[in-house]
């Protein structure tokens, strides 16, 4: 993926390569505690806080074509559980790997000399910039696909009530009395009809008390 935008090496986020030199087989290893960068995670449903800690290990190999930087991310997520709603909190460890290419180099690491010309290709490659390379987009995708799509406090949470809304990990008894609704009709009509009864009767019992009254 190529940039116009020059790499600022104070960006916790920029590594140096020079180190390694261009001698194939030349190994770096490097630690890095940063602050995550806002909207690290699925945005709208679990993530890493912003400013929060990131661990972040990385072993920098030097390759004819380039630099191959494999690592890991470790953080702590945060997000809320899809079936009860409650806070979600998880440990994050997310692998990723990836080749940072010279850009005067083509992926069989030969010299060209005018980098850039299949800009197809430079679509989904990686390069350094003045032996710097951002590891954001990479450490994006990876914690991306570390996170689950729909987190949960536990793997047996059995969500909240469909009726009242009430936690079910919290009332295990918790229920409502079901009704067919093939009889509530029926159920609606025995009682107007219980009500009518109970008027006759009463009706009928004010008349023989007038009666007898004369």
């Amino acid at each position: 993926m190529a940039s116009n935008a020059r790499l600022d090496h104070r960006n916790p986020l920029v590594f140096d390569t020079h180190e390694l030199g261009r001698r194939p087989g030349a190994l770096q290893r490097l630690t890095r505690e940063i602050d995550a960068p806002r909207d690290l995670g699925i945005q709208g449903v679990i993530g890493v806080p912003e400013g929060a800690p990131v661990e972040i290990e990385l072993r920098l190999e030097s390759v004819m074509e380039g630099v191959l930087v494999t690592g890991t991310a470790r953080a702590t997520a945060e997000g809320e559980c899809v079936r009860c709603l409650e806070p979600v909190e998880l440990e994050l460890e997310a692998d990723f790997q990836e080749l940072f290419s010279y850009p005067d180099a083509d992926d069989r690491g030969r010299v060209i000399a005018e980098p850039g010309d299949d800009a197809e290709d430079d679509e989904d490659r990686f390069f350094l910039e003045d032996g710097l390379f951002d590891l954001e987009p990479v450490l994006r995708d990876a914690v991306v696909l570390a996170l689950p799509m729909q987190p949960v406090c536990q793997d047996d949470c059995p969500g909240l009530c469909s009726e009242c809304g009430v936690r079910l990990a919290d009332d295990p008894d918790h229920h409502h009395d079901a009704v067919d609704i093939r009889w509530a009709a029926l159920q609606g009509l025995a009682g107007s009809t219980t009500d009518g009864e109970k008027d006759e009767m009463s009706g009928a019992e004010a008349g023989v008390d007038e009666k007898q009254e004369k």
